[in-house]
């Protein structure tokens, strides 16, 4: 069984300081350098979106961040504009480790679609190609790190599993928006798709 170590999304904007600040996000990021030569693979991700992102509140007259919208594929949480490509606020953030990464998938950049997964967009059908990558690496297992345990971590997990992958998440090497109850939404969630939370 060959395994990969895939971190979610810690960037500048995430992190204390950033436009869309995860609390203590910051605080994992040696405990995720110390893990990296642990696996076969390390994945890095990073949102990466254009200005103007139909998921920020500032493209829609009237609504306010954190304001929930439908879109065609759904239910869209509407964020503070971040990790706006090019910006320091989307640079990862200098305490994290990059060269031992094998990928980086960038995501989020379809101007129509918000993308939470490393997977997959919210529309939940357009890949990354990061689920192709890992197989055609013979990945078995992923355990998953990062930013933030309640959005993107947990739809990473979810996809992955779906995707037949062994997923494990480390609780300790991620941190959570939690808006609304969605936290703990979110546990429950991995759980019932067969994640292992650890």
């Amino acid at each position: 069984m060959r395994n990969a170590l895939i971190v979610i999304d810690v960037q500048n904007d995430f992190c204390p300081g950033g436009a869309l600040a995860v609390p203590d996000g910051d605080a994992i990021i040696a405990g995720i350098n110390a893990r990296m030569g642990e696996f076969d693979c390390v994945v890095l991700t990073q949102d990466w979106h254009p200005a103007g992102h139909s998921s920020f509140a500032s493209s829609h007259p009237a609504k306010e961040p954190y304001d929930v919208i439908e879109m065609p594929y759904g239910p869209q949480v509407l964020w503070p504009d971040h990790c706006v490509q090019g910006t320091q606020g989307a640079a990862f953030h200098p305490a994290l480790s990059t060269d031992p990464a094998d990928m980086i998938v960038r995501k989020g950049y379809n101007p129509d679609v918000d993308s939470y997964s490393a997977f997959f967009e919210n529309d939940h059908t357009t890949p990354t190609g990061l689920g192709g990558y890992l197989k055609s690496r013979d990945i078995s297992d992923i355990t998953i790190v990062g930013l933030a345990l309640d959005f993107c971590v947990n739809y990473s997990a979810v996809d992955g599993a779906k995707l037949g992958f062994k997923v494990k998440v480390i609780q300790d090497l991620c941190r959570a928006i939690d808006l609304n109850g969605s936290l703990g939404a979110a546990l429950q969630d991995m759980s019932d798709a067969g994640v292992q939370l650890i």
